[in-house]
């Protein structure tokens, strides 16, 4: 499995890019959001990759932040939702907000993003947060004991949104210890958590 890629950005395309590593160049397929961030012809850039076998095909899609490639991961988990669906979804919201739709139920943002209807955006976020929930039980279950406890609303709801993207509740209970979640958003609680998830 290619975890990641270090080298030159040698072609941008619509939806995709190829990157040059030892003389080979790896076509990469990202959201726009990603395209836009990755930097210039030329420039040596590192990219996060997930690599998608199939029989007939084997495809690399990447990422300019930890973030962006967890929240492909569970989209992609989820049923009915393929890797192009994901990019799409990529490109059109950040990991946060999507974070944030999911666990307050907000059918109507997901509903926004191309090619999500309403049956769609209710699937994803009942299969995510079961997911959620899921993940935390197991946690529970070996013993494994929070280190942070939320001191309000918006850490408890940053602490659920940081789970919908993938990572780990200890994991989460030490980026969030590090931060003064007192007069911070949501949003903005989750950008600080990830600042420490992402080292």
């Amino acid at each position: 499995m290619i975890s990641y890629l270090k080298g030159s950005v040698e072609a941008k395309n619509i939806d995709s890019i190829v990157i040059e590593v030892g003389g080979i160049g790896y076509k990469v397929f990202m959201s726009r959001n990603s395209i836009d961030k990755v930097g210039e012809l030329g420039e040596i850039v590192k990219v996060h990759t997930y690599m998608r076998v199939r029989e007939d095909d084997i495809s690399l899609y990447g990422f300019c932040s930890n973030e962006e490639l967890r929240m492909f991961e569970q989209l992609i988990g989820v049923s009915g939702v393929g890797a192009k669906s994901a990019l799409t979804i990529l490109s059109n919201i950040s990991p946060s907000k999507f974070a944030l739709a999911i666990i307050s139920g907000d059918v109507g943002v997901l509903k926004s993003l191309p090619g999500i209807g309403a049956k769609s955006a209710q699937r994803m976020i009942l299969e995510l947060k079961d997911k959620m929930k899921t993940e935390e039980a197991i946690q529970f279950d070996n013993d494994i004991v929070p280190q942070y406890i939320p001191e309000n609303n918006n850490a408890r709801d940053a602490v659920e949104a940081l789970q919908v993207l993938g990572y780990a509740r200890k994991d989460i209970d030490i980026a969030l210890s590090k931060v003064d979640t007192n007069n911070l958003t949501v949003e903005d609680i989750i950008k600080q958590g990830l600042k420490y998830l992402g080292r």
